[in-house]
């Protein structure tokens, strides 16, 4: 079975840059998932630090309204890894999962971190590029010319262990009604 995360679609990271396709295209995988009635579950982070706006007590940490309504499963986490202290890994070997796919936000750490716990811990994993953002540029890096989406896809691809394909690459190869 396959299942879907959808990692730190956040207030404060949303509202640090223009992701409206990648919102677009997330809320998409989100629909065809639920069709399929495969489990969509979403990763929301906190920090421990009061002055964080990811603070579980700040708005900047709530899930953006753009597809909150969408997030009928939820599991808090406080590092990069959607793995590392929750209870995904039960979650998902209870439904039976076997392929996860990642969309989501800090495309270079919680989607990247994620990816490449899932695949350690026996998963096959789809990473779904444009369907990931982050606010943090080539400046944020003092890298001219990065464009860090495609840098991670580039190197989780180069992997060949994780499958890395944009939107149109997976409805042609996945979406719910192509599926057996």
């Amino acid at each position: 079975m396959r299942a879907l995360l959808v990692i730190d679609v956040q207030n404060c990271i949303v509202d640090a840059g223009e992701f409206k396709e990648e919102l677009s295209l997330m809320e998409e995988t989100i629909k065809d998932f639920k069709a399929g009635d495969c489990p969509v579950i979403f990763m929301q982070h906190f920090d421990k630090e009061t002055e964080s706006p990811l603070h579980k007590d700040s708005a900047g940490s709530e899930l953006h309204a753009s597809l909150k309504e969408y997030a009928d499963c939820v599991i808090e986490k406080g590092t990069p890894s959607s793995f590392f202290h929750t209870e995904l890994a039960d979650m998902l070997e209870k439904a039976g999962v076997d392929h996860l796919f990642i969309t989501g936000f800090q495309t270079e750490f919680c989607c990247m971190f994620t990816a490449i716990a899932a695949f350690d811990r026996g998963y096959k994993v789809t990473f779904i590029e444009n369907a990931t953002g982050t606010p943090n540029t080539e400046e944020t890096y003092d890298m001219p010319g990065l464009n860090v989406k495609d840098f991670v896809g580039t190197v989780l691809h180069w992997s060949n262990v994780i499958e890395v394909l944009d939107y149109e690459e997976y409805v042609d190869k996945y979406k719910a009604e192509n599926v057996v």
